[in-house]
């Protein structure tokens, strides 16, 4: 596994298991074994089982796992997603940071999923943002692919991308847009992309003119942005954000934008509802 995710497990399992578990302790005999499976309450996407799965053999390398249903896959109600079998106080103190992991990045994956099936008609891709859970970009970004969307920068250092406090503190230099993306191009590694974050068709011709490669049209009115998309048809690619929901994707994605780009799959996305039941 991935030394990051373990990283992130050991995290997890610090915040639960400091102390160890007293409850468990005071009325667990160590030698009583059994099974425990994930069971899925509701339908969905499944993302981050193999994690929850590692928190258990972190915490009891002897413990013996079994994933039933693969990453990315549909899951119903009353479907089984795997099992553990083994110490059950070792289960028992595991449970909770397990169920944790999965729950969260399967609400993710099943949220995008939403989301992509949306515009599908359109041909058009969904995107994550960095507005993520510190800590747990890696696997938030992970269950945006498992629902079938697409990763927009991981960090920083994965493209340019000038938004709108990069402009107006450029201001005070006196720097327009079409020397801001002048001054990107020429500074940047020449291997990435120049994006910049525009509000309004001024804004558009002007990057356009300048030769940005990628437009994120933030915030922009539906009519302004089919406008916009015209605009760059053959130059650029349009990116749209801002204000956008699941019940308003659709109409972006009419636009024709090729990239809709959403924070709220992974700051909003509602936890799918997993248990873990103990069969003794």
């Amino acid at each position: 596994m991935d030394p990051e995710i373990q990283l992130i497990i050991d995290r997890a399992l610090s915040e639960d298991l400091q102390g160890g578990d007293v409850t468990t302790r005071a009325l667990i005999r160590d030698a009583f074994h059994g099974d425990a499976s994930f069971i899925s309450e509701e339908s969905g996407v499944l993302s981050g089982l193999e994690v929850s799965m590692a928190v258990f053999t972190k915490v009891d390398p002897s413990l013996n796992v079994d994933v039933l249903i693969k990453e990315g896959e549909s899951v119903s109600s009353g479907d089984i997603l795997g099992v553990v079998k083994g110490s059950m106080a070792s289960i028992l103190a595991a449970e909770r940071t397990a169920l944790n992991f999965v729950r969260k990045l399967s609400g993710i994956a099943t949220e995008t999923q939403a989301y992509v099936k949306a515009v599908n008609p359109y041909g058009t891709r969904i995107l994550d943002t960095r507005k993520t859970t510190p800590g747990l970009r890696l696997l938030e970004k992970r269950a945006v692919l498992a629902g079938g969307g697409q990763n927009h920068r991981y960090n920083l250092s994965d493209g340019v991308l000038i938004k709108d406090n990069h402009i107006e503190a450029l201001k005070i230099e006196g720097l327009d847009i079409s020397e801001i993306i002048a001054r990107a191009r020429s500074n940047a590694p020449h291997t990435l992309k120049i994006e910049i974050e525009v509000e309004n068709l001024l804004q558009v011709s002007d990057a356009l003119d300048a030769g940005v490669d990628v437009l994120l049209l933030d915030n922009m009115g539906l009519s302004d942005m089919r406008k916009a998309v015209k605009m760059c048809r053959g130059r650029a690619l349009t990116e749209a954000s801002g204000r956008v929901s699941i019940e308003t994707v659709s109409q972006i994605a009419e636009t024709g934008v090729d990239m809709i780009s959403v924070g709220a799959l992974t700051h909003s996305s509602k936890s799918l509802d997993i248990g873990l039941e103990i069969c003794v």
